[in-house]
């Protein structure tokens, strides 16, 4: 049973593969797309906001923002109550290509679950929401300075 860890992985990895190849066409890279999705979903998010959301760390989140910051898809906007946050909001451009990764996302769940009854599919759904819910609490523990006890 423990090859399931190998087996999503393996499925995130070509997901995000292919994800990377269909989205150069306009100017998405290295997961970038995931952050737009999250910022156009939640406009006015915080960094934190969605470092915890997408589960990776601070830098790499901060060098995504950047980039998404740099070409145009998002815009970092002060705080009116607190000048030292800055909350991310999808531009035009940004807001005009999430369509499309929508409809890739709605593609590769397609083609994921095909052959899977409806039953089926709920029940992948939430056994995947109970090993996530489970891997987060050591991911909030690893975050906090904490190590594993193996």
């Amino acid at each position: 049973m423990k090859e399931i860890l190998r087996e999503i992985g393996m499925i995130a990895r070509a997901l995000d593969s292919i994800s990377n190849i269909e989205f150069k066409e306009i100017d998405l890279t290295k997961g970038q797309y995931l952050y737009l999705v999250r910022i156009c979903e939640n406009p006015g998010i915080i960094q934190e906001q969605l470092v915890e959301l997408i589960k990776v760390d601070r830098s790499t989140a901060t060098r995504a923002i950047q980039k998404l910051e740099t070409n145009g898809f998002i815009e970092k906007r002060e705080d009116p109550a607190n000048k030292k946050i800055k909350k991310l909001f999808p531009t035009e451009k940004g807001k005009s290509v999430y369509p499309f990764i929508i409809r890739e996302n709605d593609h590769s769940n397609l083609v994921a679950l095909e052959g899977f009854s409806e039953q089926e599919a709920k029940a992948a759904f939430d056994l995947l929401q109970r090993i996530r819910k489970n891997v987060e609490k050591d991911w909030e523990s690893v975050k906090k300075g904490n190590k594993r006890t193996y």
